[in-house]
């Protein structure tokens, strides 16, 4: 590739804040080849457009605003609603102020849409200006909405230059030399440093230094990875005043029964380079370890979705923007749960009112899921692709080619995870108001029913024999036939773990009586909910004996024989974390005949063979971190259960038995070894790619990929998901002694390490 001769220009761009309306910028350029070499670099300055979209536009400016050269150095920024600003220009290499080059911030309707009516200086007049030759393209009265300054550079091998801009409120008086001081200038990036340096030292646990680098490489990616978006459905469908018009078709297009959708936040994006696009099921797995260091953002997101601009009034929250109607996993309310407990150190310090806002729309999101994916009230969801791509043998975000249903091995499990949550919910607000036992208590007979369907209903989703969750087609003359793939789909049952204390249910009579009749008197439903007596009680200093009930859809003998598979290195067991699709259908790849079509999954650790979802994700085999998040907190939380009476083996056939706190640890570190060096100074995440491991401006520099090879760990899809890819601070946390549970605060109810 082009960096193999190391003849390459290497751009850092640095910025901090004197104050807030006085930001720093420090481009260092740096020639990495061995001749001297020219360059042009432009940094650039611009209005965004809020003039040209009519007066209907909610973002709509009466007055354009300006950019002007008002002396060598120095351009005015005057904005009607921003007010007026100064961008202070560094000298280059000769001590001399840049050049300025102005142009508008306008759509080259020219170029975009052949026609004639393109205003004489148009947002792409800089690349006609260098790479054409055109110099008419900007506008010799140096003033415009957009602007570059040109700096034209000549640096040897191995050499840089360092180019230094300002962008500040008008304040009158103050000369370049002041602006780019040593004291007004790097010694503010200095201390600006030293502040974070503080910061992450109090946040971050890992003594280790490549675990430290790693966390903080994670941190800087989530805050790099917010964005301003902008999306009104109306204005969208509508189209905008003096543009050209949309396609008829659009109002019969995506998204068009979201007219009710006004998006204008800053919101964290999956991979603000190749997903600039909110996804709800990612920003909830965003907050878990961005909770550590703005947690009052965490709150603001999670609200902001449950929203009734966001939210549908029908209860679903929005999923994407290329299909807002997308079901994805409905992990919300396991994200508000999260925050909530690292609002406070015990529950009286934390935020019980952000948990009963939260908590009013998660009701409704809730009854949209009991209401549109259990289409025959059995406690059988289906949901269609949840999130799992191409998982499954079939699209199952489609209808089934020759009819029938599918039931979701993972859709009803996430349903009882729903219930789970909502019960803790219901059981925390309780100490503010009573009637939230009522609610309590509704779904907790709700996940029981759910937990008899799964095991018991008319699917069948566990296959006795095999010992493992499937999905099912249910014909339409009500026979059923399991599918029968190992994948992540099967694992999502172990993701229902709840443990309720007698002596915290006793303080909330009414749902401690109604649960005793119900388990007592519906013994034919509640065969699979486990009470256990233990010789610990939560309460700190005392000891007695006291009996617990876990809400869990799987036994204990269900689920040490999923943990067989689990922790099988031929199966889902890699070097690197949990694969999403058993190794075993390397050699034993599923096939389904429906009809004259012949189905098949095989196992496929990298980048996807198919285009099913566009072929640009693969679940059949790499390692996800969500999904790996979910299965290593529930260990612990079953671990907090069953405690020394439950170890398995890791790995399975090894005869090593450990108890299932150990096992998480193990698969923490296993996932943290995808980006720490091993040693020959390998990171696998980056592929055997020797300019990561010995060359010294590459091998402190860590990628953060969408997902991973299940077999290398090599990083696959996007490269800067941070995004949930940043669940690497929390495996690191892990493996330094933290409990995932209770990584912030010690839960309220039941989860006691």
């Amino acid at each position: 590739g082009v960096f193999d001769d190391g003849n390459y220009w290497d751009i850092k761009a640095e910025f901090c804040k004197e104050t807030p309306e006085d930001i720093l910028v420090r481009y260092t350029i740096s020639n990495r080849g061995r001749e001297k070499s020219k360059i042009h670099v432009l940094p650039t300055l611009w209005f965004r457009n809020m003039w040209s979209w009519g007066e209907e536009c909610d973002a709509h400016l009466d007055e354009k605003p300006l950019l002007k050269e008002t002396k060598p150095g120095l351009v005015s920024a005057t904005h009607m609603t921003l007010g007026s600003y100064t961008w202070d220009l560094g000298t280059d290499q000769s001590g001399k102020s840049p050049d300025v080059l102005f142009t508008e911030n306008e759509t080259n309707y020219k170029r975009i849409y052949k026609s004639d009516t393109s205003a004489p200086y148009v947002k792409d007049a800089f690349h006609t200006y260098f790479i054409s030759g055109d110099k008419d393209a900007v506008n010799p009265a140096k003033e415009g909405t957009k602007c570059a300054a040109h700096y034209d550079l000549e640096i040897a091998g191995g050499e840089e230059f360092v180019i230094k801009v300002r962008l500040h409120k008008e304040t009158g008086g103050a000369t370049l030399e002041d602006a780019f001081s040593k004291s007004n200038f790097n010694d503010v990036f200095a201390e600006r440093k030293k502040e974070t340096d503080e910061f992450y030292d109090e946040v971050i646990v890992c003594q280790d230094p490549q675990e430290y680098l790693v966390t903080r490489q994670a941190y800087a990616g989530l805050l790099w990875s917010k964005q301003f978006y902008y999306y009104v459905i109306q204005e969208w469908l509508s189209g905008d005043e003096g543009q050209p018009a949309p396609p008829a078709a659009r109002s019969k297009i995506r998204n068009s029964e979201w007219r009710h959708l006004y998006n204008k936040d800053i919101i964290s994006m999956p991979d603000k380079w190749e997903y600039p696009w909110y996804a709800s099921w990612d920003l909830a797995f965003h907050m878990i370890p961005f909770a550590s260091i703005d947690l009052e953002f965490c709150k603001e997101q999670l609200l902001l979705f449950l929203r009734e601009w966001y939210m549908h009034p029908n209860g679903q929250i929005p999923a994407y923007e290329f299909a807002f109607s997308d079901v994805n996993p409905p992990v919300h309310a396991y994200a508000v749960l999260k925050i909530y407990k690292a609002s406070g150190d015990c529950y009286e310090n934390r935020d019980k009112v952000f948990l009963a806002k939260c908590f009013q729309k998660l009701a409704l999101n809730f009854t949209w899921w009991v209401n549109r994916k259990d289409p025959d009230g059995l406690n059988i969801f289906q949901g269609g692709f949840l999130g799992l791509d191409n998982i499954g043998v079939f699209d199952r975000s489609k209808p089934l080619p020759n009819g029938g249903k599918l039931a979701q091995a993972d859709g009803t499990a996430w349903m009882a995870f729903f219930c789970e949550l909502m019960v803790e919910f219901s059981l925390i607000l309780s100490e503010r108001d009573e009637i939230y036992e009522d609610m309590a208590s509704k779904f907790f007979e709700h996940f029981v029913y759910i937990m008899d369907a799964i095991n018991y209903g008319v699917a069948e989703l566990w296959d006795e024999e095999d010992g493992f969750y499937y999905d099912s087609i249910i014909s339409d003359d009500g026979t059923h036939h399991l599918l029968k793939i190992r994948s992540m789909v099967g694992m999502v049952p172990l993701f229902s773990s709840l443990v309720l204390w007698d002596s915290e249910a006793k303080i909330r009579p009414g749902f401690y009586e109604r649960t005793r009749w119900f388990l007592n008197k519906r013994k034919g439903r509640t065969c699979k909910t486990q009470i256990l007596r233990r010789a610990r009680s939560p309460v700190a200093g005392v000891d007695k004996e006291e009996q617990a009930i876990m809400l869990s859809l799987v036994t204990r003998d269900q689920l040490v024989r999923i943990l067989k598979y689990l922790l099988d290195e031929e199966e889902f067991l890699s070097p690197y974390g949990i694969r999403s699709l058993s190794k075993y259908h390397e050699k034993h790849p599923f096939t389904y005949t429906m009809g004259a079509e012949t189905y098949t999954v095989g196992y496929d650790p990298g980048e996807s063979h198919t285009n099913m979802f566009g072929g640009n994700s693969n679940w059949r085999g790499p390692i996800w971190l969500p999904m790996n998040y979910m299965i290593i907190e529930n260990l612990e939380r079953y671990d907090t259960f069953f405690g020394d009476s439950l170890k398995v083996e890791c790995p399975t056939g090894s005869g090593v038995f450990m108890r299932l706190a150990e096992v998480a640890r193990e698969l923490s570190q296993r996932l943290a070894n995808l980006v720490l060096p091993g040693k020959d100074g390998h990171r696998p995440c980056h592929g055997g790619d020797e300019r990561y491991a010995k060359d010294p401006h590459w091998k402190d520099l860590i990628l953060f990929y969408e997902y991973f090879h299940g077999e290398t760990g090599r990083g696959c899809g996007a490269s800067h998901q941070t995004g949930w890819s940043a669940l690497l601070i929390n495996f690191l946390r892990c493996i330094n002694n933290r409990n995932l549970i209770v990584d912030h605060a010690t839960a309220m109810i039941n989860v006691q390490p």
